[in-house]
């Protein structure tokens, strides 16, 4: 714990109630967690959070900005432009990160009111909130870490700020939240307006307490955990795959692997270490990945001659190989395929499946004597990955090549499938299959014969041929798109082909007055039909637990996503008819039983086509074609992706997206763990006969010669 805080709080006859250590937590839902994991006793039991902002206004380039602390408390809706009126300041934004450690020395993970000393005070102002200073409730607060935190009563922390010297004013935030900005009329609210709001009454009895669009990261990860999908792991950033979602890449595996081997590839297994000196000797490849690389630095009680990387990608681990192995045109093509984990040391907020320090992935690489040979291969793959995301997942997606600036690093050019997720309004990168020309094969030696060569050039090395590769990918982040797509406020909805559990039967009816031979015959019924449904190729559970009744079945199957409900009484039994429930839509049909073989597997069809079909109308809707920059950041901000005509230049895609960055608004649905941001290209869409003529279209950003229509948007 910070001494110098401590200090300063004994100085003024402030106990802290608590001073506790925990794992770092950085997010508010972290935060609980990590208090929460604590011994009993540790900290108070009765205890909110503190909320601390700190935004940057606009000024001239010329002046130093002077950030706005805002303090107040968890739960309260504050709103940016309200804040921004009140303090006569224009266009506040979230500060960056360099203006936070010039100004305070912190992180937007460890910032709170005790960032603020005697040395810095007057490099903030600070704006709080009337009733955290006058509730009488303890708050916990960061330490100067995120994994530290002292427990105080609001009060103290305004004594705190005083002493320090802070400029601070104080005012009910509520009550300025709800008042519209200077000279404009009242904004409309988004519904729910606030995360109290997004709480489900009686919740706690069915499974999500919070609605899907009024709290999306707090309903993202109950989803995952209550619909047991996965747990949280010890170590940050890393998750336990249960087996529900590992089925869905089980799925996956299957189908690809099938098609992958239809043109040769081959699967294959190379050590996750990686020396530091091969890591290293693709200098331009490298580079793209350093921050996320993890090191092995020591061996028990000993420190290594020469640190050891665990892989965030496999090139330099498999090609000083391929290097050995092809020594002739004859030995061509190589291609092979792993099916591992890598390990990327994202420090960014940590979130299952989409941002994750370990993960699944395929990870194929090969090796080609022809450029049109890897060229037709990567487009070969990137269909594939199209139709794992549409035919297996119900989702749609937009194939398309990355500009220069977003290409894999070292590669020649990367094509991709992006994808949509509504409720926030971003994209996300759903696969990508890369050409790397020959500039592995340079740095690697990895070269041939050219079975051309002439007399005069064979045995030179101007006879000599590097070789063309590639290498694509597609991880466990498949999942997460899924769930966040298709799930509701009742917990997940899996696409009927991936889910572990296609069909449940639900027995009805059997209240304490029915004869227990009807209930036995209901019984029987159901299991018979689960295994009828199964032999035909289904996956089918009777569930038949006696000490449940068919309400909390219902929701336990609803959370758990499972495609289709059949119910049967003792009526349905006498009819020889079910109830089919979609858990999709909610819609029930009446079937009978003597063609359920042909009548359910039919259903399943129609919920998977009607599920990529909403999805695809929704991921089109929001689509938009913009050709005049007025109009790009307004698009943007309604959750749209925009396409432009573009002139591909680096320099203007910089500047599209510190033009397109803005602050998101407390009342809107975004993902907290997915900072606001400007918007990047996306790709340069296959499709471009679906727009109209590039010819004589200009740059919206830059008003140069466009050359190819582009999606932009704000993306995980």
């Amino acid at each position: 714990m910070s001494d110098t805080i401590l200090a300063a709080l004994t100085a003024l006859s402030i106990a802290p109630a608590a001073c506790v250590t925990h794992a770092k937590s950085i997010s508010q839902t972290a935060w609980i967690d990590s208090l929460g994991a604590l011994p009993s006793g540790a900290v108070p039991e009765r205890y909110r959070l503190l909320k601390t902002m700190v935004f940057k206004p606009k000024t001239a380039k010329t002046d130093t900005p002077i950030p706005l602390l805002v303090i107040t408390d968890d739960a309260t809706q504050t709103s940016t432009g309200a804040i921004g009126a009140h303090m006569k300041l224009k266009e506040l934004r979230l500060a960056a990160p360099e203006l936070l450690q010039s100004t305070l020395g912190a992180t937007k993970d460890d910032v709170s009111p005790f960032s603020v000393t005697k040395s810095n005070a007057s490099n903030v102002r600070v704006l709080l909130d009337a009733a955290v200073v006058s509730s009488h409730v303890l708050y916990a607060v960061h330490a100067n870490s995120a994994s530290e935190t002292l427990f105080v009563p609001g009060a103290a922390i305004a004594r705190y700020l005083e002493d320090a010297g802070a400029q601070i004013e104080t005012v009910d935030l509520s009550t300025l939240a709800a008042a519209p900005a200077a000279g404009k009329p009242p904004a409309k609210q988004a519904v729910p307006k606030s995360k109290s709001d997004a709480k489900i009454p009686e919740a706690e009895l069915i499974g999500i307490t919070v609605r899907k669009d009024g709290d999306f990261p707090e309903w993202y990860q109950q989803v995952l955990r209550k619909g047991d999908m996965l747990d949280y792991y010890d170590v940050s950033g890393c998750y336990i795959l249960k087996p529900l979602s590992f089925y869905v890449w089980e799925c996956i595996q299957h189908f690809f692997d099938t098609e992958i081997k239809k043109i040769g590839v081959q699967n294959c297994y190379f050590p996750l270490f990686v020396s530091s000196d091969v890591l290293e000797k693709e200098k331009d490849h490298i580079e793209g990945f350093a921050p996320e690389v993890a090191w092995v630095t020591r061996a028990g009680k000993s420190e290594l001659e020469k640190p050891v990387a665990i892989r965030p990608t496999s090139e330099t681990v498999m090609y000083p190989y391929y290097a050995r192995w092809i020594q002739s045109h004859r030995d061509l093509p190589l291609k092979l395929n792993q099916w591992n984990s890598v390990v990327r040391w994202e420090f960014k907020h940590p979130q299952p499946f989409l941002r994750t320090r370990e993960f699944l992935w395929q990870e194929g690489h090969t090796a080609h004597l022809t450029r049109a040979a890897a060229d037709e291969e990567v487009l070969y793959i990137l269909e594939l990955y199209r139709r794992v995301y549409e035919e297996l997942l119900a989702l749609p997606v937009v194939p398309g090549v990355k500009s220069e600036k977003e290409k894999f690093a070292g590669g020649l050019y990367t094509t991709t499938v992006e994808g949509y997720v509504p409720t926030t309004g971003r994209g996300i990168q759903g696969g990508t299959s890369h050409s790397l020309g020959q500039n592995f094969s340079r740095m690697f030696d990895i070269a041939v014969q050219d079975p051309k060569a002439t007399d005069e050039t064979r045995g030179t090395p101007q006879g000599r041929l590097f070789v063309w590769q590639n290498s694509w990918g597609l991880s466990t982040r498949t999942i997460g798109v899924m769930v966040m797509v298709h799930g509701d406020d009742k917990g997940l909805v899996l696409p009927p082909r991936v889910a572990s559990t296609q069909v449940v039967l639900v027995p009805c009816g059997l209240g304490v007055k029915i004869a227990q031979d009807v209930k036995d015959g209901v019984n029987e019924a159901c299991a018979d039909i689960a295994k009828q449904l199964s032999d035909v190729g289904l996956r089918t559970h009777a569930d038949l637990r006696d000490n449940y009744n068919p309400g909390f079945k219902f929701n336990h199957w609803e959370l758990r996503g499972v495609p289709l409900r059949l119910e049967i009484g003792p009526k349905d039994l006498a009819n020889k008819t079910m109830v089919a429930v979609r858990r999709d839509t909610g819609e029930k049909t009446d079937l009978e039983m003597d063609s359920l073989e042909r009548t359910v597997p039919a259903l399943l069809d129609a919920i998977h086509k009607d599920m990529y079909q909403r999805a695809d109308a929704e991921f089109r809707a929001h689509r938009k074609v913009v050709t005049n920059w007025d109009e790009f950041t307004k698009t943007l901000n309604a959750k749209n992706h925009v396409i432009i005509p573009w002139c591909e230049e680096e320099a203007c895609e910089d500047q599209i997206k510190d033009r397109s960055a803005r602050t998101v608004a407390e009342d809107e649905a975004q993902d907290e763990r997915a900072p606001s941001m400007g918007a990047k290209s996306l790709c340069i869409p296959f499709a471009q006969h679906e727009y109209p003529s590039i010819e004589g279209k200009q740059c919206p950003q830059c008003g140069k010669h466009a050359k190819r229509w582009t999606m932009f948007g704000r993306s995980y």
